[in-house]
């Protein structure tokens, strides 16, 4: 029974989880010019998921905080994941595009209503373009770095 429970163990690790969701109305997309020098720029909405709490419960929770919205029905879109000292980082991807209530932003960063094809005009984080690749195909529900030394390589799968 022991020698069970330490393998089991050996194949757990530490992980973070979080939530990020791309607001959609029609062809405008929901942003977040973000002022954490960490991820700054124009980027989609979220945050941590509190012990315990579900995954849409912590969108739902998240985009109401951070946008003053109440998002109905989010649709999980896929993950994003990359390593972190002792284990992974794991953002749970969702897309919504119910919703209620009026825009208002937050300390995180200012929220703006930015058209699909306009998103080249503003400075958006470096890997926004492959958040929306993966949130919005229907054959992507992946995106995951692989760091080696200093080098950080983003896989869409």
């Amino acid at each position: 029974m022991q020698n069970e429970i330490l393998k089991n163990i050996s194949r757990t690790e530490k992980a973070e989880f979080t939530v990020l969701c791309l607001i959609q109305d029609g062809d405008r997309l929901l942003l977040q010019n973000r002022v954490k020098e960490d991820w700054k720029g124009y980027t989609l909405p979220g945050g941590h998921v509190e012990p315990g709490e579900s995954f849409v419960n912590a969108v739902i929770r998240e985009m109401k905080e951070e946008t003053g919205l109440e998002i109905i029905n989010p649709k999980l879109a896929g993950i994003k994941q990359f390593p972190i000292e002792g284990g992974r980082y794991i953002v749970i991807l969702f897309k919504a595009e119910q919703f209620k209530g009026k825009v208002v932003s937050s300390d995180e960063g200012e929220m703006e209503w930015v058209e699909y094809d306009k998103l080249s005009e503003v400075n958006t984080v470096d890997d926004l373009e492959d958040l929306l690749k993966v949130i919005n195909s229907p054959y992507l529900t992946e995106f995951q770095y692989v760091v080696n030394g200093d080098e950080w390589t983003a896989y869409l799968k």
